[in-house]
C-alpha cells in the first residue's frame, strides 16, 4: 500500500478513530522491522510500558531490538532517539507529546505544530523512518492543524467498523508511491492479520438463496472485492415508511428507490425498506447501484436471485445503467470465485479482457434489469433452486 516500503527519512502519519487498532498494527510493524535486524523505537504517550509489553506478548510482537519508551516530553523523546539511533521510530501519538518550550497543554495547535516539526526535522537529518499516530475528530478528519498533513510525506487512514473484523488502510497522500492501493486486515484476538483475499468476509454462507440478496463487485483502490447486499421490503404500519440502511449511503438508496418506482413501476409507496451489507463493508462507489436496485426488486417480487450472479453498474435518474471503471477486474474476481453470470452496463461484452467462464448480460436500463428478474419469476419453481 505504501508503494514498496518505508523510505529512510520519510514520515508517515497514520490516522484513525480511537480503539480501531492503530497501536496494534504499528506494534506489529515495529516488531517485524526489528526481526529484520534493525533497531526500532516505539514511543507510547497513552499507555504504560507494561501495557504495551502485554499487548506485544499477546500478538507475538516481541523482538530483541525493539525498544519501548513510555514518555510524553518531547525533549526526552528526542534524547532517546539520539541515544538509540533507530532505523524506525513509532510515535503513539503525536497529540500526547508536549514541548517545554511552548506554552499550553499537549494536543493544542501550537504544541502539535512544534512537536511534529521537531520530529520531522530529526527524521530528515538522521535518515530515520518515522510513523506518527494521529487522532481524528468526530467528523473523521485528522485532529490538530492542517499544516500537520502538509509537513509529513505520507498520510494514511485506518478505517473499519467497531463490530466488524475488517480493517482497511488507505493512503490519502503519498510522495513516494501510489494512493490508489488499499491494505486489508483482519482484527482478531492474536492481533492484526493481512488479508490477501478478503472477499469471503462480505458474502453470506447460506446453503440456498432467498429473495432480496444480490452480490456486487466493488473496487477498494485497485483491489476488487465481492460484497453482498441484502434488502427487505415490507408493508409499513406508520404513515411515513421507514428507510433504514447500514453500510450504504442513505441518500443513494432514496434515489434508487425513486428510480425503481418511477422508471420500473415498482410498488414501493407505503412500504418499509431495510438495506444492509454483509460483514460490515461500506459500499461507497456508484458501481453497487445495480445490485442494490436488483436486491430491492427481488424483495418486492419475492423471487430469489441466482446465488452465482453478480450485478455491476451505476443507476442514473433516467433509469439508465451507466458504465463504471474496472469492469474487467471486477469480473475476473467474480469468475475466480466461481460466479457464472454478471449483469453489467452496455458496451462491456466486446472487451477482449473479459474472463472466460462467466456469462455477461448487458442491461441498458433499470426496466431491463427488473424484466430479467420477472422472467425468472415466470419460470417453473424447480428452476429457481440454487446451483449446488
Amino acid at each position: 500500500m505504501l508503494g514498496g516500503g518505508l523510505v529512510a527519512g520519510g514520515v508517515v502519519l497514520v490516522a484513525g478513530e480511537p480503539g480501531i487498532g492503530k497501536s496494534t498494527l504499528l506494534l506489529d510493524v515495529a516488531a517485524r522491522a526489528a526481526r529484520g535486524g534493525r533497531d526500532v523505537l516505539y514511543v507510547s504517550g497513552e499507555e504504560s510500558a507494561a501495557q504495551v509489553r502485554s499487548r506485544a506478548e499477546r500478538i507475538e510482537a516481541m523482538a530483541k531490538t525493539l525498544y519501548l519508551a513510555s514518555e510524553t516530553d518531547l525533549g526526552t523523546v528526542l534524547g532517546q532517539i539520539e541515544q538509540v539511533r533507530p532505523a524506525l521510530v513509532v510515535i503513539d501519538s503525536v497529540q500526547t507529546l508536549a514541548s517545554a518550550e511552548v506554552e499550553g497543554a499537549a494536543g493544542n495547535v501550537s504544541q502539535v505544530r512544534e512537536v511534529a516539526a521537531a520530529l520531522i526535522a530529526v527524521a530528515k537529518t538522521m535518515g530515520i523512518s518515522m510513523i506518527l499516530v494521529g487522532h481524528v475528530t468526530k467528523e473523521g478528519s485528522i485532529a490538530g492543524p492542517r499544516i500537520l498533513e502538509h509537513l509529513v510525506d505520507v498520510v494514511v487512514g485506518f478505517e473499519g467498523e467497531r463490530h466488524s473484523r475488517l480493517r482497511l488502510v488507505r493512503a490519502v497522500k503519498n510522495r513516494f508511491g501510489p494512493t490508489d492501493e488499499v491494505g486489508c486486515f483482519d482484527l482478531s484476538d492474536v492481533g492484526i492479520i493481512g488479508l490477501p483475499d478478503p472477499s469471503g468476509l462480505f458474502l453470506s454462507t447460506r446453503a440456498g438463496s432467498v429473495p432480496g440478496t444480490c452480490v456486487t463487485a466493488t473496487l477498494e483502490g485497485r483491489r476488487p472485492l465481492l460484497a453482498e447486499v441484502q434488502a427487505l421490503v415490507t408493508p409499513s404500519s406508520i404513515p411515513t415508511p421507514r428507510r433504514a440502511t447500514h453500510g450504504v449511503d442513505g441518500s443513494r438508496i432514496a434515489m434508487i428507490t425513486a428510480v425503481l418506482e418511477k422508471r420500473a413501476g415498482a410498488p414501493l409507496t407505503g412500504r418499509d425498506i431495510y438495506l444492509s451489507t454483509v460483514g460490515g463493508v461500506r459500499l461507497r462507489e456508484p458501481a453497487a447501484d445495480l445490485a442494490m436496485a436488483f436486491a430491492m426488486a427481488s424483495a418486492i417480487l419475492e423471487v430469489p436471485i441466482d446465488p452465482h450472479l453478480v450485478a455491476i453498474g451505476e443507476v442514473g435518474l433516467a433509469g439508465e445503467i451507466r458504465p463504471v471503471q474496472g469492469v474487467e477486474r471486477r469480473l475476473t474476481e467474480a469468475a475466480r470465485l466461481r460466479f457464472s453470470t454478471a449483469l453489467v452496463p452496455p458496451g462491456v461484452r466486446g472487451s477482449a479482457a473479459l474472463p472466460s467462464g462467466i456469462r455477461v448480460i448487458e442491461v441498458p436500463d433499470i426496466q431491463a434489469a427488473v424484466g430479467h428478474l420477472q422472467r425468472v419469476a415466470e419460470q417453473p419453481r424447480a428452476e429457481l433452486r440454487p446451483v449446488r
